[in-house]
């Protein structure tokens, strides 16, 4: 008679187990770790985030360092059908920036990762970025600018400036003055985690 009353308990108490979700971050050096350990990173940061909130998350970071819209467009289905997340965090063009490349390339190639994203029925959050002043008023204002079209047209998260608030300390860059250091990384986390916290709260 035992038996039959435990698996009755069993199957009226609620589980706690949740299944583990995945959010994967196609990026470049900025979100790479480049110049620091990998676990000093804004991405390796957000899985401690995660695991310290209870959040069933993993997260996946395939990003490289250098990598253009076209390099990340090139790897991302892979990348969607491997890991099959729920969410995806893409944080890509400022190669496409600093190199002077194709805006219109550059947000065919991040539109086209989007529908691919949204095709798996993944949420998508969009991290600008801004270019220094010296590449010119007006292409730095169309590069800005991509990304709030982008997010508009597929109505998707946006962080619109992935280094918000660093953008005049140049303390907490590295030499060359692109890459922050690993002292920053935590203000880079705080830009995403106040877009990334509402999808985190639908999903659940």
């Amino acid at each position: 008679m035992l038996k039959p009353l435990l698996i009755l308990v069993a199957l009226i108490l609620p589980t706690t187990v949740t299944a583990q979700q995945t959010i994967v971050v196609v990026g470049d050096s900025l979100s790479a770790a480049y110049g620091m350990a990998q676990k000093e990173g804004w991405v390796n940061l957000l899985a401690e985030r995660l695991k310290a909130e209870q959040r069933p998350y993993r997260v996946i970071n395939t990003s490289i360092s250098g990598e253009t819209s076209h390099g990340a467009l090139a790897r991302f289905r892979g990348i969607i059908r491997e890991h099959r997340p729920e969410i995806v965090i893409i944080a890509i063009g400022a190669n496409d920036g600093l190199r002077g490349l194709s805006l219109d390339a550059m947000k065919k190639n991040i539109a086209a990762m989007i529908e691919a994203a949204q095709a798996s029925q993944a949420e998508v959050l969009l991290a600008g970025m801004q270019l220094p002043p010296n590449y010119g008023r007006r292409f730095s204002q169309r590069f800005a600018a991509s990304f709030q079209q982008l997010a508009d047209e597929y109505n998707i998260a946006l962080l619109p400036f992935l280094l918000k608030g660093m953008e005049k300390d140049l303390s907490l860059f590295q030499p060359d003055r692109l890459h922050p250091l690993s002292s920053a990384q935590p203000i880079i986390l705080n830009n995403i985690w106040r877009i990334l916290l509402p999808l985190l709260e639908e999903s659940q």
